[in-house]
Parts: structure tokens; sequence; C-alpha cells
């Protein structure tokens, strides 16, 4: 005798769940077994990544046994001779082929499971509602088309046959008997080879419970599954379609359904029709089922899996013999005639309608986010339905018809350049409920306490009082109780005090009082209760609202297909940075990234890894080129307004002045025609009709749009990654900013062309307006920016490529360009003190070298102001150290020339005062085997000393100047530290100090007696000498003495040198210059600030006696030019310029006096001097 089933012991709520979750577990896995295949036997050769796939499968000697176990499945015969190779590989197979092998197992077991429960429900007689027992209907066809997926996908697998034969055989050779599974699971993949047909005859038992649950959809998918037009006329997810009603619940009577995947109820319904073909007899079925087919041509499977369905539909139809199915395949067929005619033009104006109306949304919740309370279903029906059009849109733009077919396809219906600012929408309505997440569970808190509750317990009531309930049954009774006494029990308290509310007991409960209430003989039958089930739908959704919000926005807005789509995905996103009307929506693209991992199931966890790394990869690229993108607009304004910040640089103006003087003059000939006027900075601003676009405005609109997508949220997350698109920007904009200093020198090495200074830096405060003003665009420190780049080039190198900067180009061209010109065309270049700057003479043997480079526009004192401006006080430090390197190696020149001398510069040096003995010690010093003598080149050794140290001084007033105006109360203080030293008792460091404070002194510009970094220079290249000298002698104290000696002997040298200066003709003294065009008035500051640094390195200090002893030698080798012959005067042509010289050097040192030099050289000789050359300079004006 047989027992009755009872329904509550038969778990149907419970094992629902649980197979539906497994089956997509299960889909997962054969997915990526799919995507992963091992051995196609009609391709003949492996397709798996070489990475992932077992050695022996890349074994061209097993191909034989592959063939061999593909053509004898299932009924394989182990000790055939083909086979016992694979007993030299048994461990390795079993161990590389288990994962593989058990997922078919897994999927065996599933099947078996859904079978028994199919069945069970079928014995139980279920009644399918799905405006009713919701839960049940929608899990129960989610299992129907999860199953059928399954099958379907397992049938595709090519490789199947091959891979669980030889994991068969190799278990059978390590174990002695084959598995246990592998019957039963090579029978399965016999019998789903064509899924359809087994599938078919398992569901006919079925029908009886498949068709209701279809049926019940008559009521909901039509209305779903609507025109854009008519959605637009029904005010579909409109607020203001009736504003009396705003702030109302939407009034319908099954909730959860308005929200139900339009792609989901397409699935059932031709799945299930695809089974129990013959009920497409019916009216109802038929018009879903026709409904389904024309709304498109491709359905999904799992992920980018997808069925051509009409054709699948027709195979299968065919496979059919003797079920007379010829008319529903000519239906299908027209139906797929119809679905490519018409479906893709619908779905456009489908995403256009969902495009203003989730706009619509968006701007009346941010504004009003109170409404998302009473409206929050109106959130959730745009995000399901604008999620089925983006799926819809991939599936059909990605798996185009077979070309058999004569529509023609409109790719105008599959490329949607506004498909981003859907996505960006839908977004913000999600990004809307999770910051309102209080306001929406305040509400549905007092909503379920103080409605759902009430309305609860007299719908129970009436159950209880109702006569044709005899008894209400124990266990729907305590369900019905417990869910009154939950929600009844909830207070506004809770919200407040942030408690985590848990309603899944709720919602299980009611599924469990479904499956009670659904059967036939139930105690309490639903469908005589109808209000209750409905009414019940509606507090399971309200609670989702508390505490399964962010899960009920993944339900609907879930948007991870992309992953699965990249190249759709990437195509999208670079047709919307194309467009610049869809900048602003860019941002979506690295948000979507962030769902990629929802699309990950607990059952196949090796694919985490890979999905993650995915989205992060995809998050980094889309930030970076939309960085990419700001940067190149912001580039072009920065362009642009350089080139109008160059128009109103001074040099512009000559132009506008000429053309000023000319209106003066009378025109003699009138009829002369005018030349059009230069169009004058400024103009460009004029405007006459404000709808004409410049392009300044383009861009200004461009970079808005963009700004307005890089600040639009703070941090995007990615898996386990955090994504700021604002540092992105900062870091990019950095890097670019950085290169844009460079590449607006304009240095070119090979021409040696370059910027100005000044220009540079007009363009630099260009560029730095422009990135100020990306403060209102965008929320960002741009000071940060500046104080990142902008230090970097003070120094040699970057930090972002280790290129070089500004300081080290302008460096190296004012060093090895300008300064190198001035040394070599002597009497082109001449250093002013008079203008403070280098000038560029005029004469008729200037080269066209010089003439094309101005010295005054690189190397006058604006100009250095302006470089150091650019560079600050580490650049110039920089270029001084590169510069004081020059005068060491000179001054090492020098040392080399009086150790050949050194003999007669000893003799020198006692004998000054013995006319006759210094004449023939001259000559003998003067005549050498080289063709330039030794005199001549200590000269002009010593020049370009002075030249160098000339620029040297000059830079110095630059940056005094610039720091002086830049920071007046740190100057001053440095000042009366440098005047000021703190006296110290220990006088071993009182040395030491006024050494740190000149260096003070002299980064910051101040000028000191003997410059620090000259001392620094030299003293470096003392020690080298020294270490080079240390191989060959060990007494330090002779090496000082003999570097004493050579410096006092230096000083010997140039002292008798100078009056041969008075031969050349270029050491003229130009007054208007207050120079000679030899620059050999720099020899003043050379003598002084060698004989300084030299003296106080290599002697006891005694820089004062030994420039005395200078002037002494020097005096007196000028007062004997006094005393030539009438013929050798007119040798010494030029001797006033040189005594102007003596008078320079006496001028330029902090040792000499003028005392000092009155007692050597008599001051009318000065003053007739100065006279003379005075008087020469007027009559050449």
């Amino acid at each position: 005798m047989s027992r009755a089933m009872v329904p509550s012991q038969q778990k149907l709520a419970e094992k629902l769940t649980i197979l539906n979750d497994r089956g997509r577990g299960m889909l997962t896995r054969i997915y990526n077994i799919k995507k992963m295949s091992i051995y196609s036997p009609n391709k003949k050769k492996m397709l798996t990544k070489t990475d992932s796939k077992p050695a022996f499968l890349s074994d061209k000697s097993l191909d034989s046994v592959f063939k061999y176990l593909h053509k004898k499945f299932p009924n394989i015969d182990n000790h055939a001779g083909a086979l016992q190779v694979i007993n030299n590989i048994k461990q390795d197979v079993v161990k590389s082929l288990s994962l593989y092998y058990f997922t078919f197992v897994d999927i065996m077991d599933f099947k078996d499971h859904v079978v028994d429960l199919l069945t069970t429900i079928d014995a139980c007689q279920v009644h399918m509602d799905v405006t009713l027992n919701y839960d049940l209907t929608v899990n129960y066809l989610n299992l129907i088309s999860t199953y059928v997926s399954l099958m379907i996908l397992m049938s595709r697998v090519e490789d199947r046959r091959v891979v669980l034969s030889l994991y068969n055989v190799a278990y059978e050779y390590l174990n002695a008997s084959s598995d246990p599974s592998f019957p039963r699971l090579g029978q399965m993949v016999i019998d789903y080879d064509i899924p359809l047909r087994k599938l078919s005859e398992e569901f006919v038992p079925h029908s009886r419970v498949v068709v209701p649950a279809l049926l019940s959809l008559h009521k909901i998918y039509p209305k779903r599954n609507l025109p854009a037009d008519q959605m637009r006329a029904t005010g579909m997810l409109s607020l203001l379609a009736e504003p009396l009603k705003i702030m109302n619940v939407p009034n319908t009577d099954m909730v959860q359904c308005e929200y139900l995947s339009l792609d989901s109820m397409e699935k059932w319904i031709i799945f299930s029709m695809m089974l129990c073909h013959t009920y497409l007899q019916e009216a109802q079925l038929w018009d879903l089922w026709k409904t389904a087919l024309q709304s498109g041509y491709i359905v999904q499977l799992c992920r980018d899996e997808v069925l051509h369905i009409h054709s699948y539909i027709n195979t299968f139809f065919e496979s059919l013999k003797g079920h007379n199915l010829h008319k529903r395949i000519t239906e299908v067929k027209d139906l797929q005639h119809q679905a490519l005619q018409s479906s893709p033009a619908i779905h456009r104006e489908r995403r256009k309608f969902l495009r203003s109306a989730l706009k619509e949304l968006a701007l009346i919740f941010t504004d009003q986010p109170g409404l998302l309370g009473p409206k929050g279903l109106y959130v959730f029906q745009a995000l399901a339905v604008a999620r089925d059009e983006i799926h819809w849109l991939l599936r059909h733009f990605d798996n185009p018809p077979s070309k058999k077919h004569t529509v023609k396809l409109s790719q105008e219906d599959f490329v949607d350049r506004q498909l981003p600012e859907l996505l960006f929408n839908m977004e913000e309505l999600k990004s809307l409920l999770r910051k309102y997440n209080q306001v929406v569970q305040r509400y549905f808190v007092q909503y379920l306490a103080g409605y759902d509750a009430v309305l609860l317990n007299q719908l129970i009531q009436e159950i209880t009082n109702d006569s044709n309930l005899a008894h209400c049954p124990e266990d729907e009774s305590v369900i019905l109780s417990s869910l009154y006494n939950t929600i009844a029990g909830l207070s506004v308290k809770q919200v407040e005090a942030n408690e985590v509310f848990d309603f899944r007991g709720v919602r299980l409960d009611w599924f469990r009082l479904q499956a009670y209430t659904s059967v036939s003989r139930a105690g309490l039958v639903l469908r005589d209760h109808q209000d209750l089930g409905k009414h019940l739908n509606m507090i399971v959704f309200h609670t989702k609202l508390v505490d399964y919000l962010d899960e009920l926005i993944n339900e609907t807005g879930d948007l991870s297909i992309y992953c699965f789509y990249h190249q759709i995905f990437e195509h999208q996103f670079k047709q919307c940075m194309e467009f610049p009307a869809q900048h602003r929506f860019s941002i979506v693209f690295p948000i979507i990234c962030g769902h990629f991992m929802n699309a990950t199931h607990e059952l196949c966890p090796e694919e985490r890894h890979s999905i993650g790394t995915t989205s992060v990869q995809y998050a980094h690229w889309f930030l970076k080129e939309m960085s990419d993108e700001v940067n190149q607009v912001i580039t072009a304004i920065c362009e642009e307004q350089c080139m109008l910040n160059y128009k109103l640089l001074p040099k512009h103006s000559a132009a506008s002045i000429l053309q000023s003087s000319n209106k003066h003059k009378k025109n003699k000939d009138k009829k002369k025609q005018v030349g059009p006027e230069e169009e004058k900075p400024g103009t460009e601003s004029v405007r006459k009709n404000r709808e004409n676009f410049t392009r300044m405005d383009k861009l200004h609109m461009a970079l808005t749009e963009l700004c307005y997508a890089i600040n639009h949220c703070n941090v995007i997350q990615v898996w386990e990654h955090g994504f700021v698109p604002r540092e992105f920007f900062i870091q990019h904009l950095e890097t670019r900013f950085n290169k844009a200093l460079v590449g607006m020198m304009m240095y070119n090495p090979d021409t040696s062309e370059i910027a100005k200074p000044s220009e540079l830096l007009s363009s630099v405060k260009a560029i730095m307006s422009v990135l100020q003003g990306l403060e209102n665009y965008v929320q960002i420190d741009i000071a940060r920016v500046f104080n990142s780049v902008l230090p970097q080039q003070t120094q040699a190198t970057d930090s972002f490529n280790g290129e070089k900067t500004i300081t080290a180009n302008y460096t190296n061209w004012y060093l090895e360009v300008l300064l190198r010109r001035v040394t070599v065309n002597i009497g082109q270049i001449v250093y002013s003190p008079n203008h403070k700057a280098f000038v560029t003479v005029a004469t008729d043997n200037n080269s066209k070298e010089n003439l094309y480079l101005a010295a005054e526009e690189y190397a006058d004192l604006t100009e250095l102001r302006a470089l150091a401006e650019l560079i600050g006080p580490y650049g110039m430090r920089y270029l001084g150290e590169r510069l004081m390197g020059h005068v060491a190696s000179q001054v090492d020149e020098l040392k080399k020339l009086v150790i050949q001398n050194k003999e007669v510069l000893f003799n020198m040096r006692t004998s000054f005062d013995k006319p006759e003995v210094m004449r023939d010690l001259f000559r003998r010093l003067g005549n050498t085997k080289n063709q330039v003598s030794d005199v001549d080149s200590v000269l002009m050794r010593m020049t370009i000393i002075g030249i160098l140290l000339s620029f040297r001084s000059l830079a110095q007033d630059a940056l005094l100047d610039v720091l002086e105006d830049r920071i007046p109360f740190l100057m001053a203080s440095v000042q009366d530290l440098q005047h000021f030293v703190p006296n110290m008792k220990d006088t071993k460091y009182s040395h030491m100090k006024q050494q740190v404070v000149n260096e003070m002194a002299s980064a910051a510009g101040l000028s000191c007696d003997i410059d620090p970094l000259l001392i620094s220079a030299l003293r470096s290249q003392k020690n080298e000498d020294g270490e080079r000298k240390a191989s060959t002698s060990s007494d330090t104290e002779v090496a000082n003495e003999s570097d004493y000696e050579l410096a006092c002997l230096l000083m010997v040298f140039v002292a008798v040198s100078i009056p041969t200066l008075a031969k050349k003709d270029v050491s003229v003294f130009k007054a208007s210059l207050e120079g000679n065009l030899s620059n050999c008035h720099c020899l003043a500051k050379a003598v002084n600030q060698i004989a300084g640094a030299l003296f106080t390195i290599h002697g006891p200090g005694d820089v004062s006696d030994r420039l005395q002893e200078f002037l002494a030698l020097a005096s007196s080798s000028l007062l004997r030019l006094g005393q030539s012959q009438e013929q050798e005067k007119e040798t010494f042509k030029n001797r006033e310029s040189v005594y102007i010289l003596l008078d320079l050097i006496v001028q330029e040192s902090p040792y000499l006096t003028m005392d000092l030099l009155e007692s050597c050289f008599p001051y009318a000789l000065l003053r007739n001097a100065y006279h003379t050359v005075y008087k020469a300079s007027a009559v050449d004006i």
C-alpha cells in the first residue's frame, strides 16, 4: 500500500534553490571546458593553450589512439593493442584529466537530481502561476532553461568522447577496473548527442506543469515586450506622467514581475515550447512563441555561447520523423525572416526611449532622493529593461546571421554611438540607490510595519474565518504567523542604530509556503487566496529593499556580460572617445569592469583570477586612454594659448608702431594700394554670433565633458583594487606637462637652435594659466602638479624618464654654443658691463653664423632673469658648476704653460725693477716653436676664464633680481647673515662658517669676494691631481709648495703678458660698451677670482700680497710701453685701452685700492687714457 506524498517532506523550495545555483555552476564549468577544448576530431589538432594542456596531448604518436577512442566510444576494449601506449602515461592522464572527467560526472549527477525533482513536481501536481507563486514558478522555469542550456552546451564540447575514454582507460590501467561512473556517463553522452530529441522525450510527462507556468507569462510578457512608441504612450518609467501620484507607491499586484528579465522569459518560452511543441496549437502559447521568436534570432546559452535559435529549432523539427511538422518549420522560417527584418529597428528605438527615460529618472531622483522610497520600483524596472536591451545588442552584434538569408541588416541598428549614455544612466541610478540606502530602508521599514503587517494580519484573519476552509494546516499557520510577527516588530530606530537586517528567513518561508499551498489536495490552496499570495510577493520585494539592495541591484543591472564580449567592449569605448557628445559618459566603461566578478561562480574558482585580472587590466586601460584624451585636449588648448601669448610679445609691436608712425606722413601716391592690416591680438575674441563655434570653443567643450567623466566618482572598485580616476589623470598630466616644458624649448642640437628664455617663460606661464583653469572642471590640486614637475626641471634629468631637462639643455647651449662662439669669434661678441649683456658687434668680418645669433637676445639681464625664473636657484647652481668646470680645465692648461716657462717666470718675478733684464726675459718667454706663443695662449685662456666668470656674474645678478622679487624677506635675512657672520671663539671653525655662509649667499645670487663654486671646482681638480701624483710622490708639503709657487708664477705670467694686448687691433676699448672688442676687459674679473681662489686653496691666505705683487709687475710692464721708441709706439697703438684694464682690475678687486694703483701707476696716464678712448669712441659714433 503506497503512502500519500506529503508536500512539506519533498523540500521543493530548498531543492529548487540548490539545483538552480548548482546548475549555474555547472554551466560555468562546462563553458570553461568548451572554451579550452583539448582535441577536435574534425580539425585533427590540439586546441588548448600550450601552457595549460598536458604534454602527452601534444604527442603525435598518440593521434591513432585518439582516433580509435573517438570511433569506439563508449564501448572501448581496454585490452586492445592500440591502447597499450596509454599504460606508460596512465598517472599523468588521470591527474591531468580528472577535473575534466568529473565535471561530466557532476553534470550527470545534476541531471539525475533535476529529473527526480521534475518528476516529484509532476507527482505533486504543482500549480505554477508567476503572478501568484512567483518564486516557485520562476525557479522552476529557470531550472528547465538551465538544464536545457547545459545539455546543449555539453553536446557542443567536441572532444568529450576522446577525453572521457582516455581517462577511463588510464584509470583502468591504474586500478585494474574501470571507473564506476563511466558506463552511465558514456550513455549520457550518446543520448544527448542530439540533446533536444532526448529532452523532448523526457518532458512529455512534465508538460502538465510546464504549460500552465508558461500560460501565466501571458499576463506579463506582452506588457513587457512593447515597442518604444507604446512605452512612450503609456508613460512607462515616467514619474512625471502622473504628477499627482508622484508620492504614491506604484499600483501593481505583481510587483516582482515588473522587473523580471525579458531575456529569461523568452528563454523559458522558446526552450519549453521546443520541448512541448505539441501544445503550440493553443492560441496563447502560440502567441507567446511567435512574439519571442520575432524579438530576435539569437538566444543565449551561457555568457557568449549562443544559439541561432530559428535554425536550431528547424534542425530539431526536421529530425523528428513522423510528427508532420512541415507547417511548424515553415512558420519558424517566416518568424526568422520577420525577426531579421524588424527586430533590430525595434530594439534600436527601444534603446533611444530608454536613454531619455533613464536620464529623466536619474535627474528626478538626484534632485529628490526621497522619491526612491515610493518609486524605487521604477529604478529596478528601468535597470532590468536596459540590461536586457544591452544583452540583446551584444548577442546580435557579435553573431550576425548566415549569408544565405536575403534580408540585409543595417549596421546602424547595431552600432549605437549613444550607448554609453544609456550605460551611464544605469550606473547613475545604481549609485543613487547605494548612496541613499538608508532613505530606502527607513521608508520600507515603516511601510512593512505600518501597512504590510496590518494588511497581512487582515488576510490571515480572513483565511481563519473562511467557511470553505475547515482547518488551516499547522505548517502553513506557523509560517504565516512567523511572517507577520517578523515584519510587525520592525522600527525606524533599528535603521537609525545601523542595525543589520536579515530577511532571508522570511523569503525562504514564503517560498516554502508557495510549495505547500500550490500542490494538489493542499490544506490551504493558494489559488483560492490570491490576495494573500500577491501581498506576500509585495512583502518579499519590500524586504529585499531593506536588506538585499545590493543583490537586487546586481540582479537587475548586472553588466558582467561585457567580460565575454571584450572586442565589442573596446569598440564601444573607442567609439565613445571619438564622439564628443558621449565623452562625459566614458567613465562608465571602467565602472563596468567592476561587474566582471559577478560572472564567477564558487563551483568554478579557477576562473576567478583570470576574470579578475582581465577586469583590472581593462579598467587600467580605459582610465589611461581617458587621461590621454584629456591631456591631448589640454595640449591643444595650451598650444592655442601659447600662440595667442606669442602674439603679445614686445617684438611683435614693431609693425604696429611703424604703421602708426606712417599714418602721420603724407602719402604722395594716393593711388598706391595699401595692403591689408595685420590682425591684432584680441580680435579672436570678438564675436558677432555666439552660435559660430571656434576651435577653442570646441576644445573647451570637449575638456568640460571629459573632466566631468574624470570627476564623476572618487574610487572605482574593480576586483580587489581601487582605481582613482583623478590620480590617473594627474599622473598623465604631470608626464605630459613635463614633456611639454622641454618640447617648448625647441632645442635642436644639430642646428644649435633654441627658444629664448623669456619666450619660453611666457609660454610656460600661459600653460600654467590653462592648467590652473582645470580646477574649475575637475577637483584636483593643480599646485601639486606644479610642485611635482617644475622642481624636476631644475635638475639635470627628470625622474619620469631620466630625460634631459630645461636646466640641462640651456646649460649645454649657453656653454657649448653661445660662450664658445664668444671665445672663438674674437671681436664679434663682446661682454658689455654697461648693457649687462653679451652684445653682437657688427663688423665686416662677422660670419653668417653669428649674424643669425644675436647674443644680446639670449644673454642679457632680461633673458637671464627669465632663465633664473624657469630653472630656479638649483638650476642656476647646476649652470654655475658646469661653468666652473670649464674654468678649472682652463686653469689646468695655464699651469702646464707655467711649468714650461717656470725658470723664466721665476727670474722675471725677481727682476721686475730691471728693464733690460725684463726685456730679454720677455723675449725668451715669447720665443716658442708653437704657432701661438705661450704669452698669447695665457692671455687667451685667461680671457676665456674672464668671459665665463662674467657670464656667471651676469647670471648671479639675474638670480638675485628674481629672488628679491619672489622672496624679499628671506633674501633680506640671507644678506644680513652674509654681512654679519656670527663670531666664534674657536678660530678653527670660523673659516668653515664663512665658507658655509658664502655658499648660501652664492646660491641666492649674492656676490662673494671669491666664488665658492670656483673654489670647489679648483679644489676637486687639486684632489684629482693629488691622486695622480700620489703614485710618484708621497710628500704632500712639497706638492702644496709646488702648487703655491705655480700660482704665484701664473700671476707673474699674466702680469708681464698684459702689455702685448696693446699690439692687437681688437683690444681697442669701446666706450659705448665699456669693454674691449677682444673681451680682454674680462681679464679684470679673471685675475681677481683666479688669484683669490688659488691662493685660498694653495697658499696661507695671502691673496692681498700676491695681488699687490701682480699690480707692481703689471704696472711696471705697462709703464715701459710709454718709454718705447716711436716705431714701437705705433705697434702698441691700443696702449690706452690696456691702461684702462689696469684700472678695471683694481676696481674689480676687493683686495686692491686706488691708492695702491696710484703708487705704482700715475693717475695722469689713466686720465689721459680714458680721455683718448672716449674721444675716439665719440668720433666713431
